[in-house]
């Protein structure tokens, strides 16, 4: 059992910087790929990064590519999401995902999620 709480959101404006956390419970931690999700008002929930549980591999969306940055310390049984040079369409609740499962990419692969961190980007 993985237990995730995401830290760090807020109220940011545009170009500027915040750092989410994504702490977790649970011995296996380091077991998990985890992925960071966002969701905007009347819209879906989407893809944003994802790292390997060894922190080897990173992928990002697109749209994000450049800008934020995953990592995790396994030590601390925690990833991170630094979001540089944030844009309105950046405004989302943040959620943190964890999974076994090698299909990182699907939502419906990921085993554990947060309750979900709100970030707002003002123009």
């Amino acid at each position: 059992q993985v237990q995730l709480v995401e830290s760090g959101g807020g109220w940011v404006q545009a170009g500027g910087s915040l750092r989410l956390s994504c702490a977790a419970s649970g011995r296996t931690f380091s077991s998990y790929t985890v992925g960071w999700f966002r969701q905007a008002p009347g819209k879906e929930r989407d893809f944003v990064a994802v790292i390997t549980r060894s922190g080897g591999n990173t992928y990002y969306q697109s749209s994000v590519k450049g800008r934020f940055t995953i990592s995790r310390d396994n030590a601390k049984n925690t990833v991170y999401l630094q979001m540089n040079s944030l844009k309105p369409e950046d405004t989302a609740v943040y959620y943190c995902a964890a999974t076994l499962s090698t299909g990182w990419g699907f939502m419906e692969n990921y085993d554990y999620w947060g309750q979900g961190t709100q970030v707002t980007v003002s123009s």
